[in-house]
């Protein structure tokens, strides 16, 4: 007999039970890590993991894989940290191997570090590749990201932002404030999926700089400053729209 977590069917005889203790497998219990978590919220989603045991370290930023990932009970949380990391780096260079040609980025890290960006920008699969199309454009023409999630990302110092962003985020010096710097942040702001590693390393084709919600889920792209303007009154319309019905 082995020591280990078994399931036992309803009603199980004692030569069923001892059968599943001597040569049963054990429970293959489950854990998702879902696509843009912060390191400090990975390492707070595995220590409160009931189950896994032992100590583990906030992991370096952008380091693990959003995956479903299988363990036994009283499996280690730092190895199962560990696991996730090499997916991550084993993940990231098969995907910059199959990248598309001519893209402004030097190395995997800076692969990484976008399509962190592009993983908190949104939810909706099919707008990955164009978002990251824009922030490759925008770096082909030494434009900043001005990207949101990397200002909110500043302002919370490294963990998730539970407050609207104000002026005074966006006008800060800071390493990760793309309002302010030119180019990508010094490191990621979240764990990318692979949906958003694929959508950096092969964008779509398109001549959009801009983008900005468009009160639907999704957003409005544009190619021209003055069709972004535009876009960006329609958005603010409908905020307006929502405010005065919530206030009713």
């Amino acid at each position: 007999m082995r020591a280990a977590e078994f399931a036992f069917p309803a009603g199980a005889s004692l030569e069923q039970v001892l059968a599943i203790l001597r040569e049963g497998r054990p429970v293959q219990r489950r854990l998702t890590i879902p696509e843009g978590l912060t390191a400090r919220q990975v390492a707070s989603l595995l220590r409160g993991t009931e189950g896994l045991t032992g100590e583990v370290p906030v992991p370096e930023e952008g380091s693990i894989l959003p995956e479903t990932y299988a363990w036994e009970w009283g499996f280690d949380r730092a190895a199962l940290l560990r696991r996730a990391q090499a997916a991550m780096a084993r993940t990231l260079a098969e995907i910059w191997a199959e990248r598309a040609e001519g893209l402004p980025l030097a190395t995997p890290r800076e692969a990484l570090v976008l399509a962190s960006i592009v993983e908190r920008e949104t939810a909706l699969p099919e707008e990955r590749p164009r978002i990251a199309a824009v922030f490759l454009n925008r770096l082909r023409r030494g434009m900043p990201l001005q990207s949101d999630p990397t200002v909110a990302y500043a302002a919370a110092e490294g963990g998730a932002l539970e407050r609207p962003l104000t002026r005074a985020d966006l006008d800060r010096d800071h390493p990760f404030n793309t309002y302010r710097i030119r180019g990508l942040p010094p490191a990621p702001i979240a764990a990318p999926g692979v949906a958003a590693l694929r959508a950096v390393t092969r964008p779509a084709q398109t001549d959009d700089l801009y983008f900005v919600a468009n009160g639907e889920g999704g957003h409005a792209f544009a190619r021209t400053l003055e069709e972004h303007n535009r876009n960006v009154a329609r958005w603010r319309e409908i905020e307006r729209r929502r405010a005065d019905s919530a206030q009713r």
